[in-house]
Parts: C-alpha cells; structure tokens; sequence
C-alpha cells in the first residue's frame, strides 16, 4: 500500500450516488436517527477501500456475514493512497481498510488536523521483488535498476526487503522508514527508481526488477507474468493492513461488530481460497 496519485474512482456497492445523498455523522448518530437502510435495523456503514483485496473482502463480508449482526457494508474504491484518510477525515466515510499502521503515522505527521485512529491488524499482504527478465535472485546483474515505491512508509520496506536478502545493507538502527540514505554498502551498486506504487507492475518493462506491494502484484496477476526473486519476511510483521476510524468512533457499536467479522473465521477461509497465502489474515478469532 502506497501512492499519492491524484486519481480516485469511486466505485460504490449500492451506486456512486449514495455516497452524494447518504448524511454524514457517526455510525452510530446515524442508527439512532434511523438512517442506516430500509431496515431501521440496519446500518449502513461506508467503508473506503483499495480494490483488491481490500473492496473484495468487505464485498464478502456484506454479502455474506453483515445482514446477520445487522449491518450493511457500501464500499468506496479508491488507487489513491491519500484520498481514503481525507475522505474518512471530513466524514464522508465511516471508515477506511487499506493501509498499514506505519502509512498512517506518516499521515497524521503531514496531517495532524486529522484526528484518525486505527482499529487492529487484518491481514498482511506480502511484499516481493519481481521481474520479468530474470528468473533468481542470483541472476540479477551489476548495476541492476531496481524500482521501489516512492512513499515514505513502503519505500522503508522495500529497503528492509532487499537488506534482508543481501541486496544492499542497512545503517544500524534503520527504521521502519528507512530512506536510501540509511544504505550502508550497495554491493552491486544497484539504481533504485522511485515509482508511484500503483504503477510498479508496469515498471517491471523498463527495469531490472521491482518491490511490489502485494494488492497491486494481485491486480497485475504477477504471479503469472512475472517471476518473484525474493519475498519480505512476515512472522513479526508491523505491516498488517488494519481498519481505520476517526478516533469518536473507535469504540463505536457498528465499528466494534464490523472489525469482529473482519477477524472471523469465514473471512480467514475465504482470504486463505482466493489468495493462497500471499494475502494472510491477521488477528483471526478461532
């Protein structure tokens, strides 16, 4: 997860015009005026999300589990990584499901107005080096150009990717967002190409190799048209992708049953189908 493209597109469960229409407020001031559907038994939540696996996952949840605690879930997409935190921001959602705790800490830092707070780890979506032309880690040449993500918080990753596969090497003491400062030693004095994350699968034409975050390896398919050279590491990992609210909301009804059926068995089985083990849940309730 990163970017700072400046497109959006909506693409809304029950019509891009409820979004427009549907009042503003909290989840839960909305149940008690009665808003959430035809059902006044029924609150819709609004949940901004990237498309895959993000928008997937809640569209599983509300068509198969959010009738049952009373919920219905109307999920934004969005490819820009800022637009979800703005829009959830300025109440224009009820919450956001893209991003990692680092990415967000990065934001609040450059938007400290935004008084956002996140919910728990979903599941965590593996970063890989991928590329076109070689097909083994081993293979890559000298001077190899190596594209990565140009946001703070994944570039960091990406870095800590390549350090513990012995591409480059690390200062002591490197952070989460490690910048190409922090390189120590650059063995095969490797070029790295900051690119928008979005559009890293596509880079793999004009590069060596490239970090992609793993949304954006499934949406390209990667897996079937691209070899992966090396994998991060996930047991530890600060990189989970979580729910995230405006902090009047965190312990809000709606908000508490919501993130309850994200960490459920029946999204676990259904992560661990569609996906086979480069999206892995996180924080599952056995």
């Amino acid at each position: 997860m990163a970017g700072n493209a400046n497109v959006w597109r909506g693409a809304v469960v029950f019509g891009a015009v409820a979004v427009l229409l549907t009042g503003c407020g909290s989840p839960s001031e909305r149940a008690e005026e009665g808003g959430g559907g035809d059902d006044d038994d029924v609150v819709t939540l609004r949940v901004g999300a990237t498309p895959m696996p993000h928008a997937e996952v809640l569209r599983f949840v509300d068509e198969e589990l959010a009738a049952d605690v009373g919920l219905a879930i109307e999920v934004v997409e969005y490819t820009d990584y800022n637009q979800p935190n703005a829009a959830l921001a300025e109440g224009e959602l009820d919450a956001n499901y893209y991003q990692t705790l680092p990415f967000l800490e990065e934001y609040l830092e450059g938007d400290p107005g935004a008084d956002l707070e996140y919910v728990g780890d979903v599941h965590l979506e593996a970063f890989g080096l991928y590329s076109e032309e070689f097909a083994d880690l081993e293979d890559l040449p000298e001077g190899a150009e190596i594209a990565v993500p140009n946001d703070v918080s994944n570039m960091g990753r990406a870095l800590h990717l390549l350090a513990e596969h012995e591409v480059i090497t690390l200062t002591d003491g490197a952070g989460e967002n490690a910048a190409e400062s922090d390189i120590e030693d650059n063995p095969m004095d490797i070029t790295l190409t900051q690119i928008e994350a979005a559009q890293l699968p596509r880079s793999l034409q004009d590069v060596d190799a490239a970090v992609v975050n793993g949304n954006y390896a499934l949406e390209a398919n990667l897996a079937e048209t691209a070899n992966a050279l090396a994998w991060e590491e996930t047991e530890g990992s600060v990189y989970g992708n979580g729910l995230v609210v405006r902090s009047e909301d965190i312990e809000a009804e709606d908000i508490v049953r919501l993130n309850e059926l994200l960490h459920g068995p029946e999204v676990r089985e259904f992560m661990e189908e569609r996906w086979q083990g480069i999206v892995i849940p996180m924080g599952v309730d056995e």
